[in-house]
């Protein structure tokens, strides 16, 4: 695997070897500094004629300039540094990574002519270059013949000269947990399903203990005995036996009640006996991206040791065709003790968390509870890959989540629900059916769910578009993006803690 870079904080001065990179704010001038760095005004002839402004992510790079200290140097353009937010210090971060990302040691002086970054920006700029610098390559045995000469060192160091170093350091500590929750997301959506099955996923999520979290894995008898045939009505077909892991996270008051977090699992979906096309099937390893956000989130909120009680639960299922797969036209009887018609297997992450759900609402309490799920390819339809797909029964937690994606990126759209809507998902022979028709796909997966959450607060995330097979972004070049990870803490740490 893709050794990460390692970062340090100190005061601003005068870099004296490796890579250096400067700011430069839209129509601004360089740093007084750089008479230091470049005697030769080399950098000065570079800029004039790259008519370079200082245009948001816009660089100019100059390797060995003569007579200077520095190996290279890079200038790099902020853009309107009023109306930069911490998205915008973020994406820099990742333009930056990938311009240098072959280099030993980088220095970045976060300070530029008029302008000082304060410690949040500074402290997301190094989040956002540490995400871009994963890379999921642990399978990868040779490399290709151009990639000789630009192989990556064992370990980049980076220090970040700022203002105010101490102040930095220590918003740094919370920014690199989340983005480590965010890359442990990342890891499990890549892994490939022959290598992490329910039971492998289980044993990643009981590593958190490490960090302080309490950790509790129920196998199938545990399961039988609460009653969770949804879920194991979908863990049936396959020879790789179910777990639910159950993982809490004690970092409030003892009265505190908790929020909760509960994520899709299905470490593999062929669709079951209602079989996807073959063409692009090996995508559905990814089809735990919900749980994968609420393993990572939970590391991200330990780590930074988060002073609110949490509780994060996942499901894993590998969904299967064999001859002991559940079959179209059976009927299920969920913990709830609700019945279901499975009028079609492929429709099975919303079986596994109507278990999951009531088991949160019931054995918890909590005071919200936020699914997250790849449910439906309705929602790519509706979204693309912007947004998530929100569905809520509660105007207050839909408008926090709303704010938190706006802040952090990972975006979320709500969706209408309805009595109209959950008529659609009534059957001729038991409670309810799984799917609900052709029309409206995404919003009768989410009135099935809402038939298990009872009078909690809560909402559905519907992460299909946003969870894997993510667009190539500044701060990811991943086939799995850690979607909800940076959403969720977000939203904890602003309204749920202390």
């Amino acid at each position: 695997m893709t050794v990460l870079p390692t970062f340090s904080f100190s005061k601003i001065a005068a870099p004296k070897k490796g890579t250096v990179v400067l700011l430069a704010a839209k129509d601004g001038k360089l740093p007084e500094l750089v008479a230091e760095l470049d005697p030769s005004s080399t950098l000065a002839k570079a800029i004039e004629v790259s008519k370079f402004s200082g245009k948001a992510k816009s660089v100019v790079d100059v390797l060995a300039p003569a007579n200077s200290p520095a190996d290279r140097i890079l200038v790099v353009g902020v853009g309107d540094v009023g109306e930069a937010s911490d998205i915008s210090w973020a994406a820099l971060g990742g333009v930056v990574r990938a311009r240098v990302a072959g280099d030993k040691a980088v220095t970045v002086l976060l300070s530029g002519d008029g302008f000082e970054v304060s410690p949040d920006a500074a402290a997301a700029f190094a989040q956002g270059y540490l995400l871009r610098a994963y890379e999921f390559d642990k399978y990868k045995t040779r490399k290709k013949d151009d990639e000789a000469s630009e192989k990556k060192p064992s370990a980049q160091k980076v220090g970040l000269m700022t203002a105010e170093p101490a102040a930095c350091k220590k918003v740094w500590a919370t920014a690199e947990a989340v983005a480590r929750g965010v890359m442990l997301a990342r890891d499990l959506v890549n892994e490939p399903a022959n290598t992490l099955g329910p039971v492998e996923f289980a044993a990643r999520a009981d590593a958190l203990t490490a960090l302080g979290v309490e950790v509790e894995i129920l196998v199938e008898k545990d399961m039988k005995k609460l009653g969770m045939g949804a879920l194991l009505g979908v863990a049936q077909g396959s020879v790789r036996p179910p777990r639910f892991v159950v993982m809490k996270w004690s970092g409030g008051k003892a009265k505190d009640q908790p929020v909760a977090f509960i994520g899709k699992g299905v470490v593999f979906d062929t669709g079951g006996i209602s079989i996807k096309p073959s063409g692009g099937m090996e995508d559905m390893k990814g089809d735990m991206g919900g749980a994968a956000a609420v393993t990572g989130l939970m590391h991200a909120l330990a780590a930074r040791k988060a002073k609110a009680n949490v509780i994060g639960i996942i499901g894993l299922v590998e969904n299967m065709p064999d001859g002991n797969a559940q079959r179209p036209g059976d009927i299920v009887t969920s913990m709830s003790g609700q019945t279901i018609e499975v009028i079609n297997t492929d429709a099975e992450g919303r079986l596994v968390l109507a278990d999951a759900l009531w088991y949160c609402k019931e054995t918890h309490k909590p005071k919200f509870m936020i699914n997250l799920a790849t449910l439906t390819g309705a929602i790519l339809v509706a979204l693309g890959q912007q947004h998530a797909g929100l569905f809520s029964n509660d105007d207050e937690l839909s408008g926090r989540l709303f704010e938190a994606g706006v802040l952090t990126g990972e975006k979320v759209w709500r969706m209408p629900m309805g009595a109209e809507y959950d008529k659609l998902i009534d059957s001729k022979f038991a409670d309810m059916k799984n799917v609900g028709g052709r029309y409206a796909g995404s919003i009768t997966a989410a009135q099935f769910l809402k038939r298990f959450v009872g009078d909690i607060a809560w909402a559905h995330l519907d992460v299909a578009g946003t969870a894997m097979s993510s667009p190539a972004t500044d701060t990811n070049q991943s086939w799995a993006s850690g979607y909800g990870v940076r959403l969720l803490d977000r939203l904890v740490a602003d309204h749920y803690e202390g």
